[in-house]
């Protein structure tokens, strides 16, 4: 119609553009998830430092009581800590959300492109393989198996931090951080499902796909009542558990069966089974899940000055922090440059290299999954590496808070251009483009 107004794709015979802003809808989607993971991230400080100040206190030993309290049925083989529960329970909550959110992108969002994918999926990977090739060389002929535990990434710590020092971060960067997130927990639960699988149980593993198959079969005939997908899921869960496998790779498959896009055949526009589950779960898995096993997980002894410098001169977490400060943000700049260099594509207008170097650090953040492969590495009990965790993810903080800072002004000039609104439809014209 004339003077309709629309967003315009990039075409296929178009220059590529690195960091592209994408649709309106993809906007305001990331918008909603980018605030519901930064009050995530708030909670997760919050039981970061409950748990460093319980457990460096008079009442350390109440702290230990409690982690190590056994609960669950002894007859399932689930009669396990509440240390345990945390890590392999509730982050299975994390994963499926992630799950998700993975698959609703290649799917449905604006990552089902190839050039849009290729650009923080190739991230994603260079932000682990330098790490773990850093990890590694610093402890050759040591303790080599803790290699992965510098290659992720925490969603939550890292958009809070975002949310704190960049406020007028252009959307594009968001977006890119946020996939790069994304991408970078599918890594890490590969990475544990292969590597960090010591003994493997094959009737229990052949018996979850029992669950997994009638979870999927309800979920794509979408069916929403809790009563029957719980249980299915819950006993997916227990199976992979009882296999050996850890058991967040069964909230990660939970996930990918998941149908994205609406049936044709669904009477209510309503949006997709994915997008559904999603909503309701993003908050538990913000709120609840990841800052109770912060709570669980992030308390160590640190025994004074002393402690602190036997810790950090130690070759593990030596390799963990240069993981951390220096290999994630190298590899993520690196496999971000390689890209734009071979597809020839140009960084979209009004951003620079410096704000992807700045997101770059921002990925040093590796807490939450981090602290989950150093005790799958070391055991619960191996302090060196959960305080290089909380120091290489602090310092990675800190650094990207310099950098995303001094381009502070710039993003806000940026938010307010891409707010603007001439013709009040509520759309912002820079997602729009006049036709002809």
């Amino acid at each position: 119609m004339p003077g309709q107004e629309y967003f315009v794709p990039e075409t296929p015979h178009s220059t590529p553009s690195l960091l592209a802003r994408g649709t309106w809808a993809e906007a305001r989607r990331v918008a909603a998830v980018l605030r519901k993971e930064t009050v995530g991230g708030v909670l997760l400080l919050a039981g970061t430092l409950i748990a460093l100040g319980w457990a460096n206190s008079p009442w350390s030993a109440g702290y230990r009581t409690m982690i190590g309290r056994t609960v669950g049925p002894a007859a399932l083989h689930l009669d396990l800590s509440l240390a345990t529960w945390a890590a392999d329970g509730l982050l299975a909550i994390f994963f499926f959300v992630a799950g998700l959110e993975l698959k609703r992108e290649f799917v449905a969002g604006d990552l089902r492109d190839p050039r849009r994918a290729a650009v923080p999926v190739a991230a994603a990977v260079g932000g682990v393989v330098v790490p773990a090739v850093a990890y590694t060389l610093i402890n050759l002929g040591g303790a080599v198996r803790g290699w992965a535990v510098p290659t992720a990434t925490d969603i939550a710590f890292a958009l809070a931090v975002l949310a704190v020092i960049g406020r007028w971060l252009p959307s594009a960067l968001r977006t890119f951080l946020l996939t790069l997130a994304v991408v970078d927990d599918l890594l890490a639960i590969v990475i544990i499902a292969v590597f960090y699988t010591a003994h493997l149980s094959v009737l229990p593993l052949l018996g979850a796909l029992v669950p997994l198959g009638l979870f999927t079969l309800l979920v794509q005939r979408r069916v929403r009542s809790w009563w029957l997908l719980l249980p299915l899921a819950f006993a997916t869960w227990a199976l992979v558990h009882a296999s050996g496998v850890h058991a967040t790779v069964a909230g990660v498959l939970l996930g990918f069966a998941v149908p994205v896009l609406v049936s044709e055949r669904s009477p209510r526009p309503d949006p997709g089974l994915a997008e559904h589950f999603e909503h309701r779960f993003r908050p538990i898995s913000a709120g609840i899940a990841v800052p109770v096993f912060a709570l669980m997980s992030a308390g160590v002894t640190i025994g004074g000055v002393a402690g602190l410098r036997s810790a950090l001169t130690d070759p593990i977490a030596i390799g963990v922090m240069t993981g951390l400060v220096l290999g994630k943000p190298v590899g993520i700049l690196a496999a971000t440059w390689l890209t734009a260099r071979f597809t020839r594509a140009r960084i979209d207008d009004g951003l620079a290299w410096i704000d992807v170097a700045g997101l770059a650090v921002l990925g040093g953040i590796g807490f939450t999954v981090s602290l989950l492969i150093g005790e799958l590495s070391f055991g619960a009990g191996d302090g060196h590496v959960k305080v290089a965790v909380l120091v290489g993810s602090l310092t990675a903080a800190l650094l990207a808070t310099v950098v995303l800072r001094l381009r502070n002004r710039t993003y806000r000039r940026l938010y307010e251009a891409e707010q603007l609104d001439e013709d009040h439809d509520d759309i912002p014209d820079v997602y729009q483009e006049r036709s002809p």
